[in-house]
């Protein structure tokens, strides 16, 4: 299954108000992991959607650990998803299994292992 989930900024609690793998350096509000700029190159299909660095409301930054159902996750990825309507966040869930890898119904968002 994997150890990712995806939840709104509302379902978490922030354990870190600093991001844990970016630096605090100004950052652009489109990410493209160097990978998807390779692969994207190769196929012209990126490896995964590109993530934004903030919520819309700046309350949760790529890379932020927080809670999510009382386990400690990584966000992973921030964004429109094709499941559902609004914002929603990737999480990596650092304890405990998650539902899927990152790729859900087909759409690669994020990675995380299994």
């Amino acid at each position: 299954a994997g150890k990712g989930v995806f939840a709104q900024s509302a379902q978490l609690f922030s354990s870190a108000a600093v991001p844990t793998s970016r630096p605090a350096a100004v950052a652009p509000s489109v990410v493209v992991p160097s990978a998807v700029a390779a692969t994207a190159a190769e196929d012209e299909r990126p490896a995964t959607l590109p993530s934004k660095e903030k919520t819309a409301d700046g309350s949760v930054s790529l890379g932020q650990q927080v809670m999510w159902n009382g386990k400690k996750s990584i966000v992973r990825y921030i964004g429109n998803v094709k499941f559902a309507a609004g914002e929603w966040l990737g999480l990596e869930l650092t304890d405990g299994k998650g539902v899927h890898d990152g790729n859900v119904m087909g759409v690669p968002y994020f990675e995380c292992p299994a």
